[in-house]
């Protein structure tokens, strides 16, 4: 029964993955949409019936073959209709399927996934503690900064939130793993994304349902607040999509300044999603895309790879590749296998293995790349591979990997 566990949660990891995806593609999909909306309407005619029904502003659309027009009120209609559409549940299944992919994938797997101790020598309980403590602590102090006067100051308050998840991730950096520090930012960020949604928005849309069954007018002040934070939401979104794939892309969380690389690719993203936002509004400002791939063209100067000295003398070595075989069966072996042993994995990781010398050769380029470029395997360097052994790989990969 043990040895069915890792392939149980391979599996699990899988399904919570994929729903996580689907929920994911409804809540942004939603937020695109509804930001679009807001941005696309325009005010009726003064004195038109629309405008006298209260109308803030209207849009025709065509789409499937159909044509579509939705109005916005400004504060809320006359009558409340018996089917309200209540947009949460898209929030809270990504939440939820999110924070259960983080449990599968890092907690129960925390020596591997959590833990660098070339970074800091913690245990699993730190390591979780630290990851949970920093989703609680981002959602606690965001939400009060937007209660406070700085909330009134859309510009300053979001440079003053910026800086706070550039320290929070230069922290998470210097605490765990390079992986799963990028992973734990963007899980506080959608923490901050979901108990917008569950604490504010969704409460505050209830009052002004309730405020209207009960005859009354709804206060105009929970539309406003519920904008701000949709609003904060969306601008959100496309740093939350790189560090969703960011597990993918170990030159970026790899890299010695890794929290200063997240900082500038979550800087791109906010600049790429205002000039959607202001071009939905009929405005096209193309200084902010420029900026937003000036960033990233940046970044990717920056950690370009830099060529791995190799002495000559040891690329001729006779027994070069007995020495590499050896390295790579007592350092990556273990989980790079048809059967690894490595606790937590069931299959090889990307099914890459290295059980044979022709398995070895043939993933020689990635090898260079992981090993001795980005040092980024063996991950968290379990097996304790040493610069010396690296070195040594290094020179096998320079004399052409024979």
């Amino acid at each position: 029964m043990e040895a069915f566990l890792p392939y149980g949660l391979e599996w699990l990891n899988l399904l919570v993955r994929w729903l996580h995806i689907i929920t994911g593609i409804a809540w942004i999909g939603a937020s695109f949409y509804f930001v679009w909306l807001d941005n696309s309407i325009r005010p009726p005619a003064p004195g038109s019936d629309l405008a006298n029904k209260g109308v803030m502003g209207e849009l025709w659309a065509v789409h499937g073959g159909g044509f579509y027009n939705p109005q916005k009120y400004l504060v809320a209609p006359a009558e409340l209709p018996k089917e309200l559409h209540w947009f949460k549940w898209e929030a809270y299944s990504t939440w939820l399927s999110g924070f259960a992919l983080l449990t599968i994938a890092y907690y129960f797997n925390a020596q591997a996934m959590m833990i660098d101790r070339a970074v800091a020598d913690l245990t699993t309980w730190q390591s979780v503690g630290i990851g949970i403590g920093f989703l609680v602590a981002g959602w606690i102090v965001y939400d009060l900064l937007c209660r406070s006067p700085l909330g009134k100051h859309d510009l300053w308050f979001g440079i003053v939130i910026f800086l706070l998840l550039v320290a929070a991730t230069y922290a998470l950096t210097h605490l765990l793993s390079g992986r799963a520090a990028y992973i734990h930012v963007g899980a506080m960020i959608g923490t901050i994304m979901v108990a917008n949604v569950a604490m504010l928005i969704i409460p505050g849309q209830r009052k002004m349902v309730d405020a209207m069954r009960a005859g009354g007018r709804p206060d105009a002040i929970h539309g406003i607040r519920a904008k701000q934070r949709s609003v904060h939401n969306n601008y959100f979104t496309l740093p939350v999509l790189f560090i969703m794939i960011s597990n993918h892309y170990a030159m970026t969380y790899r890299h010695e300044h890794a929290w200063l690389v997240l900082a500038f690719i979550m800087a791109a993203g906010v600049f790429i999603r205002h000039f959607f936002n202001l071009r939905h509004k009929g405005r096209v400002e193309w200084r902010y895309p420029v900026i937003g791939v000036a960033l990233l063209a940046l970044v990717a100067i920056a950690i370009a790879p830099k060529p791995v000295a190799v002495a000559p003398a040891a690329a001729a070595v006779p027994d070069q590749f007995a020495q590499v075989k050896a390295i790579m069966d007592q350092r990556c072996l273990s989980c790079h296998s048809a059967h690894p042993t490595q606790p937590g994995f069931a299959t090889a990781p990307a099914g890459v293995v290295f059980d044979t010398p022709d398995q070895i050769r043939q993933h020689a380029q990635q090898i260079h790349k992981q090993v001795v470029e980005l040092k980024a395997m063996p991950i968290g360097n379990l097996t304790n591979m040493t610069d010396d052994e690296r070195t040594k790989v290094a020179a096998w990969l320079a004399g052409g990997a024979k």
